[in-house]
């Protein structure tokens, strides 16, 4: 292990609700919860005012709303937060080249791989200046966490928040982590931790007073070997620059099961298209298509095709999708269906264009059907808690909700006062769904980090 800390590990403060925070001035200091809104959504991230009530991520979003029945319920707007959060990534690897992003929010960087820091001190100040940064480029904070390895720097992170730094000096490490609880540890998980409290072990403390021997005896030997060495603070895991992508995939949850089997047609093709869109946006493409569908009784089933060559041709995607769709019951109805692609390269190979069956061009000889006009009732605009929209004479605003033929949008900015409330016909032919507005419309460049060679 290190004799400084020079690994630091980034966590942004509750990101997605934080972001919702900044770019909408009526909800700063409130409550918001973010997540699913239907009857079997979950919380995906829950504001610090949201958790005083108990409210945490992954809760079906049904509790949530009985513990904190006044906070504002929101759907998640992730090309935003991918905007924000590669913001945030771009200022870690001005950092180090070593840096290792363990989600939107999260990250690991490498200081003494570009001689950022070298000691406790220049560390210190290296992470500072990163929380400055972050703070005037995004307008969010995050919590700074500082070691000689991973483990600590991320144990370090959990106790600087909210937006906070917390520094583990070396030497130190064993008498941190002694009184903590086993969960504290990365592998241990509730399973892994109900079993070591029936031996009677609740602390790191106590994990190292088992013994290695022991801890094998209980739980393996590679679990209880790995599980000693970090109780003891080894931890020799280096910081991993970014891993290729291994797959690119989308998929839904359904408020309520779908039965007919055209509209679950109809939703797979348009799963494969949002998962090719990814696919471009990465300037990637694959030769397997995965489909995945979760079954009435939870029951769920994946079905893969391999094609003889990697591509990102939406037809192609959408036909094997549907061919894999082909060989699945969906009799009872279906709660998720997904959509992915792996074996991921980064080019094409354009013969398999062919693959595309339906795009054919028929015979000569053969008579087009006349296409039979089947008179359709109107669709109604569906606007949704959060949402971005812009109204003619009113500017820019977001939905609060909707309802009986109405939508009340509140109309404000990141840079303005909270906003005023109007309400509004969904059909208004002057309201329409907008782009997410940057939170800082002109972040400023960040000067030097203490410790890195200027650019010339």
């Amino acid at each position: 292990m290190r004799n400084a800390p020079t690994i630091l590990h980034l966590d942004m403060d509750a990101f997605y609700a934080s972001v919702e925070q900044a770019s909408k001035p009526s909800l700063r200091g409130k409550a918001v919860v973010v997540g699913g809104l239907g009857p079997r959504g979950v919380v995906a991230t829950a504001s610090y005012e949201a958790r005083a009530f108990g409210v945490h991520s992954a809760m079906p979003m049904a509790q949530a709303r009985r513990l904190a029945p006044h906070a504002a319920y929101l759907v998640p707007r992730f090309s935003l937060y991918r905007s924000v959060s590669e913001q945030v990534m771009t200022l870690l690897r001005a950092l180090s080249p070593l840096v290792e992003p363990l989600s939107l929010d999260e990250a690991f960087v490498d200081l003494a791989a570009s001689g950022a820091a070298t000691d406790a001190e220049s560390a210190r100040r290296t992470g500072a200046r990163l929380r400055a940064d972050i703070r005037a480029v995004t307008g969010l904070t995050g919590s700074v966490g500082l070691a000689a390895s991973k483990m600590l720097a991320k144990i370090a992170s959990e106790r600087a928040k909210p937006d906070g730094l917390v520094l583990i000096e070396p030497g130190t490490e064993r008498a941190l982590l002694g009184p903590l609880p086993v969960r504290t540890l990365p592998g241990v998980g509730p399973a892994t931790g109900d079993h070591l409290r029936r031996a009677g072990i609740t602390t790191v403390g106590e994990l190292a007073e088992a013994g290695e021997d022991e801890l094998v005896r209980l739980l393996g030997k590679a679990q209880g070997g790995a599980l000693y060495a970090m109780a003891l603070a080894h931890d020799e895991r280096p910081v991993v620059a970014e891993r290729e992508a291994k797959s690119v995939s989308v998929e839904d949850t359904y408020d309520v099961d779908i039965h007919d089997r055209p509209r679950i047609g109809l939703e797979v093709r348009r799963l494969a298209d949002r998962c090719v869109r990814r696919l471009r946006e990465a300037g990637l493409s694959g030769r397997t298509i995965v489909l995945k569908v979760r079954r009435y009784d939870f029951s769920t089933l994946t079905r893969s095709e391999t094609l003889r060559g990697p591509t990102d041709d939406p037809a192609v995607v959408r036909e094997a999708a549907e061919r894999l769709l082909d060989s699945v019951d969906t009799t009872g109805g279906v709660r998720l269906l997904g959509v992915g692609v792996s074996g991921l390269a980064d080019y094409t190979q354009e013969d398999l264009f062919a693959q595309a069956s339906s795009r054919a061009e028929p015979a000569p000889e053969e008579a087009a059907a006349e296409p039979v006009a089947v008179p359709r009732e109107p669709v109604l605009p569906h606007w949704r808690a959060g949402q971005d929209v812009r109204h003619a004479e009113h500017g820019h605003g977001w939905v609060q909700g909707s309802g009986v033929g109405r939508v009340t949008v509140r109309f404000e900015t990141p840079q303005s006062p909270p906003g005023r409330i109007r309400t509004f016909l969904v059909t208004d032919p002057a309201l329409e769904p907008a782009d997410p507005l940057p939170l800082v419309p002109t972040a400023p460049a960040p000067s030097p980090t203490p410790g890195l060679p200027a650019t010339p």
